[in-house]
């Protein structure tokens, strides 16, 4: 049985547009792609209807990100 991780990644900590590879497989994420051919959206937590966490699918790997960073973005 293959076991899945899920990685951790703080957006704030990421430069220009928001753009990042997969750590597993080296896909590139990005979140003006809407078509959900690359990542799915798995899970959103809201907060005081903010967005904080997103945990996000790669479909290439199937490996799972969890992206944070989200509530400090809102502030900016």
């Amino acid at each position: 049985m293959k076991q899945l991780l899920v990685h951790k990644i703080d957006l704030i900590e990421l430069e220009g547009k928001g753009d990042f590879l997969c750590p597993c497989c080296g896909t590139k994420i990005s979140p003006d792609d809407e078509t959900e051919k690359v990542y799915s959206i798995l899970e959103p937590k809201v907060r005081n209807n903010a967005l904080e966490d997103l945990l996000i699918r790669c479909n290439n790997c199937s490996n799972k990100i969890l992206l944070t960073g989200f509530s400090i973005l809102e502030t900016i």
